[in-house]
């Protein structure tokens, strides 16, 4: 932790008392990046993008000064404000000009980070996943709750217009009833492998980068990979399954499983990685439907996403700009789509326009704390059943996972 914290200011940081402002109409909204790789980069440019007036980035955190310097840089170039610089996220929420953080660390950090910034009295937008571990989500989950802070999620498929309009569709029933939803991806790139070989311990805060995890010697492998590693991110479920368990979550209105199964392996990566490259999960739902996602990264087959009706049959592919289709391939003709259809785009904003303008105007985002929350127990019921070979449920009144 930085020297210059004092006392006072950690010790608010750490019982919740807020240290934030109040905004007024035209007051700047400051931003805060939590992690400034790859996505902390991509969300930087997207504050930039968004059309909201008034925005800047002016505070970067990140535990590796390459990463840290080049952000800043970016940063004040851009914004025109030299941003202040920390390796420790902690420093960053006792900034009282901070109204904003945007959450972009590896996974394992996401709902300690999320929770933090909450009590210290700041807006999110947090990176998915919303946690890999179940315990730490729900505390963060609560913690949201009861902050009324506004927390937007880094699903941005509930931004893109050509989702909202397949959402549309099957909340208005127009599939009849839909029993079955299959999600398959393909790839065979090592999109993992970033280069470690440069990594020096001296640019390295290694003890910020761990966080809450129990000490382990300086790694650099763990640090540019850790999606690999079962201490930092829980492979596919957290990595992949988040972006699509969340559209069945929204399209159907049903936001917790009742119960899932999951299998598969390290089939082909043999690098030491503790993480499958091969992964199966079925899942059901109060509602009567079965979610079958599956993802291999030994092949680079195609993808698929199909949503099996009663009346129809719904087709999209698995980008976040998707093109769905609509096919009467349901039932008998009495009671099916007359033709195949394409659906239009809805309008929209981005995804952090919409958080931005959620800061200015407090309502609520669309991709909240709940959304992010019921993709998280999604992902960690799965990641659960494939580490004990066994069906796990949730209990919704409890708000627990049960083997």
């Amino acid at each position: 932790m930085s020297d210059s914290i004092s006392r006072r200011a950690m010790m608010g940081a750490t019982i919740g008392a807020p240290l934030s402002r109040v905004l007024g109409a035209n007051d700047r909204i400051s931003v805060g990046i939590i992690g400034a790789g790859g996505r902390g980069t991509f969300d930087m440019h997207a504050v930039a993008e968004a059309n909201a007036a008034n925005v800047a980035v002016t505070a970067i955190c990140d535990v590796w000064r390459p990463n840290r310097e080049r952000a800043a840089a970016w940063a004040a170039e851009t914004f025109k404000v030299q941003p202040r610089q920390t390796t420790d996220y902690r420093e960053l929420l006792t900034w009282r000009d901070v109204d904003a953080v945007v959450i972009t660390t590896p996974d394992f950090g996401h709902a300690t980070i999320l929770k933090a910034a909450v009590e210290a009295g700041k807006d999110v937008y947090c990176e998915k996943p919303f946690a890999i571990d179940f315990a730490k989500g729900k505390a963060a989950y609560l913690a949201v709750k009861n902050s009324g802070r506004v927390v937007q999620v880094g699903s941005q498929r509930r931004s893109d217009g050509m989702h909202m309009a397949a959402a549309k569709l099957v909340r208005a029933g127009a599939l009849g009833k839909i029993t079955r939803i299959e999600i398959d991806v393909a790839f065979q790139q090592q999109r993992w492998a970033r280069n470690y070989k440069d990594v020096k311990e001296s640019d390295v805060a290694w003890k910020e980068f761990l966080m809450d995890l129990p000490p382990r010697p300086f790694d650099p492998r763990l640090l540019r990979q850790w999606q690999l590693f079962r201490a930092t991110s829980n492979g596919v479920p957290g990595l992949w399954m988040c972006h699509f368990v969340d559209t069945v979550h929204w399209f159907m209105d049903d936001p917790y499983p009742a119960g899932a199964v999951s299998s598969g392996g390290v089939y082909l990566w043999k690098d030491g990685r503790q993480t499958s490259d091969v992964f199966q999960a079925l899942i059901d739902y109060p509602k009567e439907f079965l979610f079958s996602f599956s993802m291999v990264l030994t092949n680079a087959g195609g993808d698929r996403n199909v949503w099996f009706g009663t009346r129809g049959t719904l087709e999209g592919s698995i980008e976040d700009q998707a093109e769905f289709r609509v096919s009467g391939n349901g039932s008998a003709a009495t009671d099916r789509i007359a033709k195949e259809t394409r659906l239009d785009p809805e309008p929209t904003t981005t995804h952090m326009e919409n958080f931005l303008q959620c800061v200015r105007n407090r309502r609520t985002p669309r991709a909240d704390y709940q959304a992010g929350f019921s993709h998280a127990v999604a992902c960690c019921m799965a990641a659960q059943a494939f580490e004990t070979g066994r069906r796990v449920r949730f209990d919704r009144e409890r708000i627990e996972i049960v083997t």
